[in-house]
């Protein structure tokens, strides 16, 4: 250790035996300048070594308890029920594309009928090779999507892993699994059968109930005061358009957070 005064240490001749870059160098050239005058550095490594010892001060988490490896939890089943909805996601997303060739959002015919949606429903499961399986693939991976998404939010709740710092990623979380209830019942209407409707004449009474605002958002989402063809084409727009590019967005600044902050191991 050496006990050479931080003021008589020769700091020009330290960079220059160094190969900085012009930026580096002009940085270091003001930190020296405000540190001799300041003691900047002498302050930060007085606040460095509170904060360690604040978060010495913290219980052991699982794994330096008992020694393991942190990945130990990667392989835990509740702690892969987010990777699991995000798998369901990708399955979802690729079985109702291939759908979307096939399907039609139409709610009226040319005879007036209300079958064009129904009938393009009806020819998935019937008609077309496969289509009874990729729409169960669909619906199946829709389902699972939600249960896991749910009980990933519970195993962060009962962990505590909603605290700090991650109190960002908790509140993505849960715009993350309102997006997917609106996913689901979205694409609940889709089939315009006699449940698609009842469904969404209790979105509109839902959206009717909201103070002050409730016309405005049951016109903005369902185009009227009952389900009719505008309610099918918000319902697709939303379904196809809308939702899949910002729950993408979201998802992947979600796995981006969680990979700069690590896995919450519970204390």
């Amino acid at each position: 250790m050496s006990l050479e005064r931080p003021d008589d240490h020769d700091h020009d001749a330290w960079m220059e035996q160094r190969d900085f870059s012009r930026v580096e160098r002009m940085y270091l050239t003001v930190l020296i300048w405000f540190d001799k005058r300041l003691r900047i550095v002498d302050y930060l490594e007085i606040l460095e070594g509170l904060y360690y010892k604040v978060n010495m001060q913290m219980p052991k988490s699982h794994t330096e308890q008992y020694g393991l490896d942190n990945k130990f939890w990667y392989w835990y089943p509740l702690y892969a029920l987010g990777s699991f909805s995000t798998l369901a996601y990708i399955v979802a997303a690729i079985s109702g594309a291939l759908l979307g060739f096939y399907y039609s959002p139409g709610a009226l015919g040319s005879s007036g009928d209300p079958t064009i949606a129904y009938e393009s429903l009806t020819f998935i499961m019937t008609d077309l090779n496969f289509g009874f399986m990729l729409r169960s693939i669909h619906r199946w991976a829709a389902q699972v999507m939600v249960a896991a998404v749910f009980l990933h939010m519970l195993r962060v709740y009962f962990t505590g892993a909603y605290k700090e710092p991650r109190e960002l990623n908790w509140l993505l979380g849960i715009v993350l699994i309102s997006l997917t209830l609106l996913f689901g019942y979205s694409g609940y209407l889709l089939p315009w059968d006699q449940l698609a409707f009842w469904a969404g004449q209790i979105g509109v009474e839902m959206s009717l109930s909201i103070p002050l605002i409730g016309e405005w958002v049951a016109q903005l989402i369902f185009g009227g005061f009952t389900p009719n063809p505008a309610t099918l084409q918000r319902m697709y727009i939303l379904h196809v358009f809308f939702l899949p590019f910002v729950v993408t967005t979201l998802i992947a600044v979600h796995i981006a957070i969680v990979w700069m902050q690590g896995i919450a191991e519970p204390h």
